[in-house]
């Protein structure tokens, strides 16, 4: 099968679904002439023209065009940039585009995928770093996923673009500036959001790597092999909604749960995992579960500090080996 850039599988999704459906639009700032910062949207206006348009630098512009044009029909595809700019948003983002469709008596849809960069170890400091997944799973009524692969970003952008409901779509700046390459079929192909992938099947511990932490679980797998550790490791893909059933089989088979997310701990998508599963699955664990996150601290720009700061390998193996 061939292979390509998480880079090019975002570009194909949109581009694809562009041409798929004509309600399909993109807005957002420099989409037009640059295809925003990282280039995703590059050649798209020259194709679609006026169903690319360029905005001014006003999120809550944006969010609030984007619950018009969803109202009225359209499917807008909303480039935030950045995960932290999604709080300017969050009047339309928590009060309208995601709650009016349940007080409506789905009467009215809002089929909105608004798109954002998130993740550091790229050096772009405390304002343009952050994850952003911990203060959105309390939004009810909206989807959001966090794909860790060219494959799942791709089939994940799609499925968003064709839901009902609102969706968040989180990608991670180094995996796009790292040039990360995966398998991607040439062929039509969705993934239901709402499902986890096991990335890494494993006997002794579970770990529920959220993206870019899945390729340093996977990285830190072979090192706890030599130790006679075997981790399984499970992919959200989704966190909301969350797959519970898969983590919890997981569990079931391990009886031990580390969940790595990069974000300060409080607040984070782990803390819900974590509780879900304390919850739901208490009498499956052998050891009370672990989460490796970021310091409750901002994200640091100096590169030195920013790597110790970011979830790692050995912070990792550290913790799986004091569950064993």
């Amino acid at each position: 099968m061939r292979q390509i850039t998480y880079l090019q599988a975002i570009s194909e999704a949109i581009d694809e679904e562009m041409g798929r459906d004509s309600s399909v639009i993109v807005m957002g700032e420099d989409v037009r002439k640059w295809g925003a910062p990282m280039g995703e949207f590059k050649g798209l206006f020259e194709k679609y023209g006026e169903r690319v348009r360029d905005t001014g630098i006003s999120e809550t512009a944006m969010a609030g065009a984007a619950a018009g044009a969803a109202a009225t029909g359209l499917r807008p595809i909303v480039h935030i940039m950045f995960g932290e700019f999604l709080g300017v948003c969050m009047s339309d983002l928590r009060c309208v585009l995601t709650k009016t469709r349940y007080m409506t008596g789905a009467k009215t849809k809002f089929p909105a995928t608004f798109l954002t960069y998130n993740g550091a170890g790229v050096s772009a400091a405390g304002e343009h770093s952050s994850c952003f997944y911990g203060p959105l799973m309390n939004t009810p009524g909206l989807k959001m996923v966090a794909p860790s692969t060219p494959y799942d970003v791709k089939g994940l952008i799609k499925s968003a673009i064709r839901d009902d409901n609102m969706t968040q779509v989180h990608y991670h700046l180094w995996l796009i500036l790292s040039g990360l390459k995966g398998e991607v079929p040439e062929e039509e192909y969705t993934i239901p959001i709402g499902k986890a992938d096991v990335k890494k099947e494993g006997k002794d511990v579970t770990v529920v790597a959220i993206q870019s932490m899945v390729h340093k679980a996977l990285a830190a797998a072979p090192k706890l092999k030599e130790k006679g550790i075997d981790i399984e490791i499970v992919d959200p893909r989704s966190l909301l909604p969350l797959d519970n059933e898969t983590i919890l089989k997981s569990v079931g088979k391990t009886g031990r749960l580390v969940v790595m997310d990069e974000e300060s701990k409080t607040g984070s998508a782990a803390s819900e995992i974590a509780a879900m599963v304390a919850e739901e699955g208490f009498d499956l664990l052998k050891k009370p579960v672990k989460r490796v996150c970021a310091p409750d601290t901002p994200i640091p720009f100096s590169p030195v500090l920013e790597k110790a700061w970011i979830p790692d390998e050995d912070k990792l193996i550290a913790a799986v080996s004091e569950l064993m």
